[in-house]
């Protein structure tokens, strides 16, 4: 994160000829917002003097205000380098304020800060990790995206059976172009699938950075000829598409998820922060899972995790406690997936492993078994439960989790539902090819 001043930006929107500037928020549901200003509006920006109507963001329409002030992260300036190199386009993230100068609390930037700056109360700093799987369909005579591929490529296949090897390369340095971190990439399990995968970074900077990556990659994409798509589960035989989250919790400069001496190699801290996520991984599942989509990722059959377990060993599980040759741990949640908003998301996360911290909340014993192959009725006598089947019963563990209510805010929480179930029973009133083939015949 560069911590530029006003004086810095303006010397390097002169030099590199920048002539338009991008307002960038996320509302509610994750969906990438901006206004555009031309560079001459540039001082009317740094000075959080640029306007928003409200009434048609998710998230802000249910104030008594329909005016909101932008004011821009200074750290966020980047030239965007898929735009024209003449008469460059730059961006800011921002947040969002009151016209009285208050912080909109239920912006999903501010709703992750006010989390993160409860952890640092604490004495705590948390770095994440996200790996992100996506895929690179065809697109029609008309550009517009389909679920086609001819592709046959696997698991960390190469060329010429990777036929978006180009794509994804230009993806990453693309990301580079801006400053981003990449650890590694690779063609996922699925024909046309694909994962990025960043260095660790705090929480604000990592869910910045994801939601410019989703641009980027359906900007660069779009060059190829192909549509990059994060929908959870867009082919029916396939694996989908997760976003698998890596944590790591740190207070005076060393991670607390590790103790060597612990048969595990867990710290108590570790063992309360697993305790809390898997208390409210099903209230949070709306979240981490916000479409009717996603739950036919998080079915029995493929790789997604379905049985709410956590494990040392199983790399399968829901959560992953991760060790390192260095003894560094790292806890792996496996269940959300790219539709997420990352900043509901990690403020959810945090809270709940915080919550776990501050009550001693004990942990389930870890299973270091492949659930996968264990019968209903197996599972039913070890306790393990699964995460909600569909959205519906989502929703309702959302709505009656308290740790949610206090993080996102009653009213946030009210709107996301109502919203939310609208979208849910649209999907009931469709009639699908698969209930025609299978009712219509015989019934």
């Amino acid at each position: 994160m560069k911590n530029y001043t006003k004086e810095q930006i303006l010397h390097m929107v002169e030099e590199e000829d920048v002539e338009f500037i991008r307002l960038q928020f996320t509302d509610m549901f994750g969906v990438l917002k901006n206004i555009a200003i031309p560079v001459s509006r540039l001082m009317k920006a740094l000075d959080n003097q640029c306007v928003i109507n409200g009434d048609y963001i998710d998230g802000l329409g249910n104030s008594e205000e329909n005016e909101y002030y932008l004011y821009p992260d200074l750290s966020t300036f980047t030239i965007l380098p898929w735009r024209p190199q003449q008469g460059k386009v730059a961006r800011f993230i921002c947040d969002i304020y009151h016209m009285d100068g208050r912080l909109c609390e239920s912006s999903p930037r501010s709703i992750l800060k006010k989390v993160m700056a409860r952890a640092k109360e604490m004495g705590y700093e948390i770095c994440v990790r996200p790996e992100c799987e996506f895929f690179l369909f065809h697109t029609d005579d008309n550009g517009m995206p389909t679920n086609i591929t001819h592709e046959k490529a696997g698991y960390m296949d190469t060329t010429p059976l990777d036929l978006g090897e180009n794509a994804r390369r230009d993806i990453i340095l693309t990301l580079e172009d801006m400053g981003y971190d990449i650890d590694s990439s690779r063609h996922e399990l699925a024909p046309a699938q694909h994962e990025i995968d960043f260095l660790y970074s705090d929480m604000l900077e990592t869910a910045d950075k994801i939601m410019t990556f989703k641009v980027a990659a359906r900007t660069v994409a779009k060059r190829h000829g192909l549509h990059a798509t994060f929908m959870p589960k867009p082919s029916a035989d396939v694996d989908g598409s997760g976003m698998h989250i890596h944590m790591k919790l740190i207070k005076n400069g060393k991670n607390v998820f590790t103790d060597p001496s612990d048969s595990r190699g867990l710290s108590k801290d570790a063992y309360g922060f697993i305790a809390g996520l898997m208390k409210h991984i099903k209230g949070m599942s709306a979240i981490s899972n916000p479409l009717v989509n996603s739950y036919k990722r998080l079915v029995t059959g493929f790789e997604a995790p379905y049985n709410i377990i956590w494990s040392c060993r199983q790399n399968g599980a829901l959560l992953h406690a991760c060790h390192k040759n260095n003894g560094d741990t790292a806890l792996e949640l496996r269940s959300p997936d790219g539709a997420a908003n990352p900043y509901l998301l990690f403020a959810l996360c945090l809270a709940a492993g915080l919550e776990g911290i501050e009550k001693d909340l004990q942990a389930p014993g870890d299973i270091n078994v492949d659930v996968r192959k264990m019968s209903r009725e197996e599972k039913k006598k070890a306790g393990i439960d699964s995460l909600p089947a569909n959205l519906s019963v989502a929703l309702a563990e959302m709505e009656k989790d308290e740790l949610i209510r206090a993080v996102l805010g009653n009213g946030f929480v009210d709107e996301y539902l109502e919203k939310k179930e609208q979208e849910w029973e649209s999907y009931m009133e469709q009639i699908s090819e698969w209930e025609l083939s299978q009712y219509l015949y015989c019934m």
